[in-house]
């Protein structure tokens, strides 16, 4: 299959990348700089100059391809508001260019919106439909329907630490903020609970989705259901031998600065639907074990 790859040389990205070419299929990279190009041609993949802010680029190489898997997203937390409304628009046209095709479209969401959703202490499922007024919510709308117009769609919603080597997400940052504070902090009790997936189960699962999910499929990469983030500082503290502290929520942004809310946020989430329609096995090592083996805190 021809695969068509946005944020192919991302964290994520590039392990997607890796994993579909292993897997025998032919990968063109969304690149909008000539760094990004280079890194998808060492990589076996072919290259498709432009952006998420390029239209055009996006309903060229979707048309082009035989299936689309779209991870861009712009992670600036300054302007959340216009990042995703940018993922909206990328997702509404790769959709137009796919339209009664039948080729199949995966596209990223993420378990925390499940947060917004539900009642405290209530595990998210694949079954729980996030509305369009929610952050991401408008893009899983949009797929949902596209599977009424004959695109084989699917929502991947990942869990707000993937980790691995290389990591640049929320974990390496909490990492940062307790060298800078001297402490690693928790709010509260600590008992509000992470989901986790290692980058190389999500990669895995991103292609199971592309060859196999139904239209309208909502996935969930999930292999840790719920760690405490107590046990996140506790791991932290421990390797930079820093104390281990309570902050109360009045202090949560003062200290976690953009992180502060989701540093309080309770996500206990299932994949076990996921599991079950696409015979999807997280084997790769759970947040703590991966932090416990030190390469977090090598910089």
């Amino acid at each position: 299959m021809r695969v068509f790859v946005t944020g192919a040389t991302g964290f994520i990205g590039s392990a997607v990348v890796r994993e579909l070419i292993n897997a025998g299929h032919q990968v063109v990279g969304l690149a909008r700089s000539d760094k990004a190009a280079a890194a998808l041609t060492a990589a076996g993949a072919a290259v498709h100059r432009g952006g998420l802010d390029d239209p055009g680029s996006l309903r060229s190489g979707a048309a082009a391809a035989d299936g689309v898997i779209h991870l861009a997203f712009k992670h600036d937390f300054s302007d959340y508001a216009g990042a995703v409304t940018a993922d909206l628009l990328a997702v509404e046209t790769i959709g137009a260019a796919l339209e009664g095709s039948g080729k199949p479209f995966v596209i990223t969401s993420g378990t925390l919106i499940l947060s917004l959703l539900l009642p405290p202490g209530q595990f998210g499922t694949e079954e729980t439909v996030a509305g369009a007024e929610l952050p991401r919510g408008g893009s899983e709308s949009v797929v949902m329907a596209l599977a009424e117009r004959g695109v084989r769609t699917s929502v991947v919603r990942l869990s707000p630490s993937v980790h691995g080597e290389g990591d640049k997400g929320f974990v390496p940052r909490l990492i940062a903020i307790a060298r800078d504070k001297g402490v690693s902090a928790y709010i509260g009790d600590g008992s509000n609970r992470w989901p986790a997936v290692h980058r190389l189960d999500a990669a895995r699962l991103f292609r199971l989705a592309l060859e196999a999910a139904p239209a309208g499929s909502r996935l969930h990469g999930v292999g840790d259901e719920c760690v405490t983030f107590r046990d996140i500082a506790g791991v932290i503290g421990r390797h930079l031998s820093l104390p281990v502290v309570s902050i109360s929520s009045e202090e949560a942004d003062a200290h976690f600065g953009f992180l502060g809310a989701i540093a309080a946020l309770d996500n206990p989430t299932s994949s076990a639907l996921t599991q079950e329609r696409l015979g999807w096995r997280p084997v790769h090592p759970t947040l703590i074990s991966d932090l416990e083996e030190g390469h977090y805190f090598k910089n």
